[in-house]
């Protein structure tokens, strides 16, 4: 691993930290003094009415820094045969979450909600112009100014950034968010049209939702 390649794992360690240990000023915000009780249920939330269990915003973070150095791939979308930014942040959210985004960034950003760069919590989806089209180019926030993506076909490989590097800063294209917020049951309609239909005949299983199909 080079020294490059181990300050951005650092760097995204760090990011995840901030997360995981409540430090104050951590990137995914302080707890509001008035707390909403819906918002802040566990990630089992929706089971007994037969959905899926939400992930927590930790557990989207570190599954996604397992895939640390896998291989870049125009079109691909799993890590075997090699994943592109919206396959990757695809297979991430489908093997999480269960949802199945669309495999093209614009189209992820179309069906998710618009979040201020203020407003960033590690699992949120983050978009540049790399072309000239916008919306070319995504990636999912871990904290600290840190996300993790399928950079391209020149780096290879799926790597983590800081948004304030020159060449991302230039090109950011906005944020939008999938999950609405940590463990609750409740995302944006249109990504809610992605998900499958619950089997009524087999009972829920929060470990059944982390498994492939």
């Amino acid at each position: 691993m080079t020294h490059v390649m181990m300050r951005r794992l650092m760097a995204g360690l760090s990011a995840l930290a901030f997360l995981l240990t409540g430090i104050p000023g951590r990137a995914d915000d302080s707890v509001p003094a008035a707390v909403d009780t819906a918002a802040a249920a566990p990630a089992t939330t929706g089971v007994a009415n037969g959905e899926p269990p939400r992930p927590s915003r930790a557990e989207l973070a570190m599954f996604a820094m397992g895939l640390i150095g896998a291989v870049y791939r125009p079109g691909g979308d799993t890590p075997q045969k090699g994943m592109d930014c919206s396959g990757f942040v695809r297979y991430v959210y489908h093997e999480v979450a269960g949802l199945k985004l669309p495999h093209n960034a614009a189209a992820m950003s179309r069906i998710s909600t618009v979040i201020s760069r203020a407003d960033l919590k590690p699992g949120d989806l983050v978009f540049f112009k790399t072309m000239k089209k916008a919306f070319t180019h995504v990636g999912i926030y871990l904290g600290d100014n840190q996300f993790i993506h399928a950079s391209s076909s020149r780096t290879g490989v799926v790597m983590i950034s800081s948004l304030d590097e020159s060449y991302w800063a230039h090109r950011y294209d906005g944020a939008r968010r999938v999950l609405s917020s940590i463990g609750s049951s409740a995302v944006p309609p249109a990504a809610a049209a992605t998900m499958p239909a619950p089997d009524p005949a087999v009972p829920a299983d929060p470990i059944a939702a982390f498994a492939r199909p």
